[in-house]
């Protein structure tokens, strides 16, 4: 075998290797690790002033709700404070909330007269706090009652610096969904929880999470990924991030193709930017995570591209099993496509066994696709795209 005839081996078995560390490897290697080195945090009846931070834009149809959410929280309400930083909102969202500003010192909404984006929203409120403890959320989800007071409790650790809660995706009935994105994400808490165990998290769900106060670094205007930025400026300061699984945010499931995509996006797209913004993660001197973050972050942005050779070389390779293989690329791609007409024509019936087979390589096909397009909108340097709104979607699941 000569050198052009080995070319296509070595470039499907490193794209086969390679896909199968990041999807399969790293989650057993994961589990080993945190079997063998946990360090959970150590937890306690703990009642520390809070800063509970919402930065919103248009959001009247979700913002009294939210209000009324924060006001029913099991925690002592001469220790949490509220701010509600919006960004030039245009749509009534400013005379809702302020029809709860009737305590100052409890309810406190801040108004930025020119729409700037959610980094600077959330800097500007973070200057008007007063407790020891910022937390962070969105407006659309609603938490849990006992949400801040199970993420407070992480902090009796001296060692965590910051706890990022769990975020439910549900269906019209109320229950987790079961759906090929439920399970996805499902998948995903599973990582996060594994690698809490281990030292910290890679980030935050955007929807609940907890720094300290004086562990707070302004993050630049057009940051993209706030709930990545902000907790991994925490780890690179010496401290950890823990996944709290009691303290919940609840969210519904968007069977939007375009608004799941748009999201998907987004948030790859912010990948990008994080490692421009903050190269150091890529040090590993500097990054107590950083074969974590290489193994988790990174890789999933170069997933695409493996595939992309592992298809494109099986055609060259001899024997019936690489052919059987190469069967088995297409047929899974068909199966993505059959998903996206299902998805589309909102035909697809989340307890039906053979639209949810098509479903899980279509999803997973979209989060791929959404990579390369991140790229191409990461190169063009759009930064108003992100702002606002967008800004407060769901945006996790990447």
């Amino acid at each position: 075998m000569n050198g052009r005839t080995a070319l296509p081996y070595f470039l499907f078995y490193i794209s086969a290797a390679f896909v199968l560390y990041v999807y399969v490897g790293y989650p057993i290697l994961l589990s080993l690790w945190s079997r063998i080195a946990s360090r959970k945090a150590h937890k306690s009846s703990y009642e520390l002033p809070v800063s509970i931070i919402i930065a919103a834009y248009n959001e009247a149809a979700a913002i009294e709700r939210k209000i009324l959410n924060l006001l029913e929280l099991d925690y002592p309400a001469s220790k949490m404070q509220v701010i509600l930083s919006l960004d030039g909102p245009t749509d009534g969202t400013e005379s809702i909330a302020r029809q709860y500003e009737f305590d100052t010192a409890r309810m406190q909404v801040l108004v930025l007269r020119h729409h700037g984006g959610k980094a600077d929203a959330l800097n500007q409120a973070v200057e008007q706090t007063s407790g020891s403890i910022l937390v962070f959320g969105d407006a659309r989800q609603l938490l849990d009652r006992a949400a801040v007071r199970e993420l407070v409790a992480n902090f009796q650790d001296p060692t965590v610096g910051g706890v990022t809660g769990e975020l439910m995706l549900v269906d019209g009935s109320g229950k987790e969904s079961g759906d090929a994105v439920g399970l996805y994400w499902r998948y995903e808490k599973a990582l996060r929880s594994m690698e809490s165990d281990i030292h910290s998290t890679l980030g935050a769900t955007g929807a609940l999470y907890a720094i300290r106060r004086e562990l707070y670094k302004p993050i630049p205007v057009h940051t993209i990924l706030d709930d990545v930025a902000i907790p991994m400026n925490v780890v690179l300061g010496g401290k950890r991030i823990v996944f709290e699984r009691a303290a919940r945010a609840y969210d519904c499931v968007d069977n939007s193709t375009g608004a799941e995509f748009t999201r998907k996006v987004r948030t790859l797209t912010g990948n990008f930017q994080l490692l421009r913004q903050m190269p150091e993660l890529l040090n590993p001197r500097r990054n107590p995570v950083f074969s974590q973050f290489v193994s988790h972050k990174v890789g999933r942005l170069l997933v695409p591209y493996f595939l992309m050779l592992l298809f494109l070389s099986n055609p060259f390779l001899q024997g019936t099993a690489y052919q059987g293989l190469f069967v088995l690329q297409c047929g899974w791609y068909l199966l993505a496509f059959a998903g996206a007409i299902l998805t589309i024509r909102r035909a697809s019936s989340p307890g039906g066994r053979m639209k949810g087979l098509a479903l899980f390589p279509y999803t997973f096909t979209l989060l791929n696709w959404a990579a390369v397009v991140g790229l191409y909108h990461f190169l063009r340097s759009k930064p108003d795209a992100w702002s606002g709104r967008a800004a407060a979607e769901l945006s996790d699941i990447a």
